[in-house]
């Protein structure tokens, strides 16, 4: 039985159709059972395909520098996985 902790785990693989066979059809089974679930899965959907419609911003360079600096002091300071 999948929960809900399960399902938002393996949610990138199933929106990416990258999970198949038993995995995918549990996974369907929990969206059709549980609303909460399908709430999150159905507005992630929407945002990535609105996401993958727009044109690309270039970031300015210091917007840029900043940000690749925040995350590596970020990803240097969080516990190993």
């Amino acid at each position: 039985m999948v929960t809900c902790k399960d399902f938002l785990s393996e949610l990138n693989e199933y929106l990416d159709e990258e999970c198949r066979g038993e995995v995918r059809k549990e996974l369907e089974e929990h969206l059709n059972e549980c609303p909460n679930c399908w709430v999150i899965c159905d507005t992630t959907k929407k945002t990535i395909e609105i996401y993958r419609g727009l044109d690309a911003v270039p970031i300015p360079t210091g917007v840029h520098d900043r940000l690749l600096d925040a995350l590596r002091k970020k990803s240097q300071s969080a516990p190993p996985a």
